[in-house]
Formats: structure tokens, C-alpha cells, sequence
């Protein structure tokens, strides 16, 4: 029992520290009043229990560790939880845009009308670069939109703009494709707009000359501007809410003073989307062209894979079912060894002593029988035989016959009445 018992508790051990690599420490959800729930059942009469199984020190030791490991996992979680409440640095990736086109000539002996009329295929699709995520993203996912323009004089102002726009209900693709009837080679332009998460905003040409910065989130360029007061002491000498401002912010935006919390509105109008991807490209209609197909190698931003590990770490649940049966599995084995314990106890001291282990027995017995029947007496006294001889014990006598023979004329008297009717 000994053996399967430790066997359990490292294999809980065990699943409590498994599948940890991914994080780089080992750490999974616990339940730590279970451990306590052990060690409180362990603790009444430890000392015995070591005498008798001196492997039990194992599982003390083992409680310690869980301990120590609940401890550390907890902690880890407030830390996890509160590094995700902080935004984290995006990293920046390469991803490889491929433009191709397929043509296919008119077919005279074609049945359907599709075959019988030259049609060309245009291609977008794309992926990172040294993606070492198991999870790949669609294509789709890093734009915002994407536009593909053609020549206005072959196709005509209703059909040369083929457009997608992002909406709440999108549905993820890893590439698009776009098919137009035509034997001639058509130039074409495509403007990719890259959806930045979170959002970023092109500057005004005056602020972003003062600044140094093209393209950037809202918190960053307000961390900028406030880096520019710092630098050049605008801030008011006196009451600190007012920035005063130099010649470059007086032409960008048109006072002398402003506080520091108007900042964020009046950069409102100075922010602007985001210039778009533009690639001209060529589609060749032409049979000996073999270079139908175009790279180009575009800057994204991705968030840090060890956010998405780090929540579903927070939201996993795995192996949990199993912890908490192995749970069960040892408070029953240490509730199996508490109890064979106390039949160990009762069969050894019966050993030694019989007649003065029943007389014991049987005065716990008395006890408890009287506390159970609320019966209140003076175990001292009662326990010598000149106490039942007293004046009481012949009254408490006639009084107990008298009760029964009162008891038992009522049976007597309903019989009767029953044989009657």
C-alpha cells in the first residue's frame, strides 16, 4: 500500500510540474487546500505512523516540496496576470508578399463560354519569415485592406478596382485571388494596408519634422512630445499644467500656452491613417514570360508569441481532472491508514491487556452513551456499590416497575378493545 501510495503522490507531484517548458519554469493551476487537506490528516498521530511505516517520511517530504511548488506557482500567476495588463513590445517581422498570374488562352473547341474566352489569374499570398509559431496566421490577418487597381481604359470605370475591407465578421484567408476575362498584358496597382494593432497614425508633416517619428501609436508619440517639452523646458516654471510653447508648437498648434491635458485633443487633427503598401505590378500575358511571379519583403509588426503562451496558461485546465482524482485517491489512502491505525491500536492494547482493556472499553462506552442521551451522572460515585444501596435506588425502583406495569396494562386494555370490535 506503501509503495502505491508514494506512487501516486509523485505522480501528482509530477502532473502539478508537467508541460512547464513552454514557459521556461514549470507551473500549473493548483488546489492547495488539498495538500493542507493531506497534511491535516497525516498529523494526527504523525510520530506513530513514521514508527510504523518509516517510508512515510517520503510523503512528508513531498508535502513540503508541493508546498514550496504552490507557492511558486501562485506568484508566477499574479506575475503573468499582471505583465499581461502592460502593453507589450511588438516585434518586428519580415513578411514575403508573392504576386503571381497564371493566363489562359481562348479555346475554340470549348463547350462552356468560360473556355472559349482568354482569362487571366492574379495571385496575392504571403507568409513570415522564419515563423517559428506552430499556429500560422492567415495572410489575411496582417491588413486592414487591400485594393487591387487595373487599367481603367481595359476594364472600365465599374469593374477596375477590386477591394477588401476588414469587418468584425471576417473570415481569415491565406491569400486572394482576382479573375478577369483579357488576351493583353494589363499593368495593375495593388495598395495593402496593414492593420497595426494597436492602431498607429502618420503625423502631420510639421510635428513629425519636430519629432523625428513618421508613423507611430498615439502613446508614443504623446511619450515624445512630452520628451521634446522636457528637453527644451516649456513647461511652465510655475504652475506646472501649462506648457508654453516655442516657435514649433505655436505654428503647429496655434496658441502661445496650452495644458498638457489638451494635448491629446488637439493632436486629434494633427494625426493621420497610415500611408498604405503600394506595388505596381505587370500581368503578363505573354507565354514566353517566365517571370510571372513577384517578391517583395514587407515590415509587420507581430505581437510576442509568449503573450498567447502566457494566456492560454492562465485559461488552460488541462490535467486538472486528473490532479484532483489523484487527490481523492491519496485522501483516501491516508484515511485507510488513519483507520487501519486505530484497529492496530485497539487489537494491540486488547494483546496486552484483555480485562483491563474491556473495563476501559466499557466505561468509554458508558460515557458515550450518556452523552448521547443526555443523561447526567457522577461517574465517581457510581462506580462504588454502596451507591446503589442508598434510600434513592429503592424508590427509582418501585418508580421503574410502576412504569412498566402502567405500559403494559395500556397494551393489555388496546388489545382487548381491538378483540372487541
Amino acid at each position: 500500500m506503501v509503495a502505491d501510495f508514494q506512487a501516486r503522490v509523485l505522480e501528482r507531484s509530477w502532473k502539478r510540474s508537467g508541460n512547464c517548458e513552454r514557459l521556461g519554469r514549470g507551473i500549473r493551476n493548483v488546489s492547495p487546500t488539498l495538500s493542507a487537506r493531506h497534511l491535516g490528516l497525516v498529523k494526527d498521530g504523525e510520530m506513530e505512523i513514521r514508527e510504523l511505516v518509516p517510508e512515510s517520511q517520503a510523503y512528508m517530504d513531498l508535502l513540503a516540496f508541493e508546498r514550496k511548488l504552490d507557492q511558486t506557482i501562485m506568484r508566477k500567476r499574479v506575475d503573468i496576470q499582471e505583465a499581461l495588463k502592460r502593453p507589450m513590445k511588438q516585434q518586428k517581422r519580415k513578411l514575403r508578399l508573392y504576386i503571381s498570374n497564371t493566363f489562359n488562352p481562348a479555346r475554340p473547341d470549348a463547350d462552356d463560354s468560360d473556355g472559349s474566352i482568354a482569362s487571366w489569374e492574379l495571385r496575392v499570398e504571403g507568409k513570415l519569415l522564419d515563423d517559428p509559431g506552430k499556429q500560422k496566421k492567415k495572410f489575411s490577418s496582417f491588413f486592414k485592406s487591400l485594393v487591387i487597381e487595373l487599367d481603367k481604359d481595359l476594364y472600365g470605370p465599374d469593374n477596375h478596382l477590386v477591394e477588401w475591407h476588414r469587418t468584425p465578421t471576417t473570415q481569415e484567408t491565406d491569400g486572394f485571388q482576382v479573375k478577369r476575362p483579357g488576351d493583353v498584358s494589363v499593368r495593375c496597382t495593388l495598395l495593402l494596408m496593414l492593420d497595426y494593432q494597436p492602431p498607429q497614425f502618420k503625423l502631420d508633416p510639421r510635428l513629425a519634422r519636430l519629432l523625428g517619428i513618421h508613423t507611430q501609436t498615439r502613446s508614443c508619440i504623446i511619450q515624445a512630445l512630452w520628451q521634446y517639452i522636457k528637453t527644451n523646458k516649456l513647461q511652465d516654471s510655475h504652475d506646472k499644467e501649462y506648457i508654453n510653447c516655442d516657435k514649433y508648437f505655436q505654428q503647429i498648434f496655434d496658441c502661445p500656452r496650452l495644458k498638457f491635458s489638451e494635448i491629446p485633443q488637439r493632436l486629434t487633427n494633427l494625426l493621420l491613417p497610415p500611408d498604405p503598401i503600394v506595388i505596381n505590378h505587370i500581368i503578363s500575358v505573354d507565354p514566353n514570360d517566365h517571370k510571372k511571379t513577384a517578391c517583395y519583403d514587407i515590415d509587420v509588426e507581430v505581437e510576442d508569441p509568449l503573450k498567447s503562451q502566457m494566456s492560454s496558461f492562465l485559461l488552460s485546465t488541462a490535467n486538472q481532472q486528473e490532479i484532483a482524482s489523484l487527490d481523492n485517491k491519496i485522501h483516501e489512502t491516508i484515511e485507510s491508514i488513519n483507520q487501519l491505525k486505530i484497529q492496530r491500536d485497539f487489537m494491540l492494547s486488547f494483546s496486552r491487556d484483555p480485562k483491563g482493556y474491556i473495563q476501559d472499553w466499557l466505561k468509554s462506552q458508558s460515557r458515550d452513551l450518556k452523552l448521547m442521551t443526555d443523561v447526567v451522572g457522577n461517574p465517581e460515585e457510581e462506580r462504588r456499590a454502596a451507591f446503589y444501596h442508598e434510600p434513592w435506588s429503592q424508590e427509582a425502583v418501585s418508580r421503574y416497575f410502576y412504569c412498566k406495569i402502567q405500559q403494559r396494562r395500556q397494551e393489555l386494555e388496546q388489545a382487548l378493545a381491538v378483540r372487541t370490535t
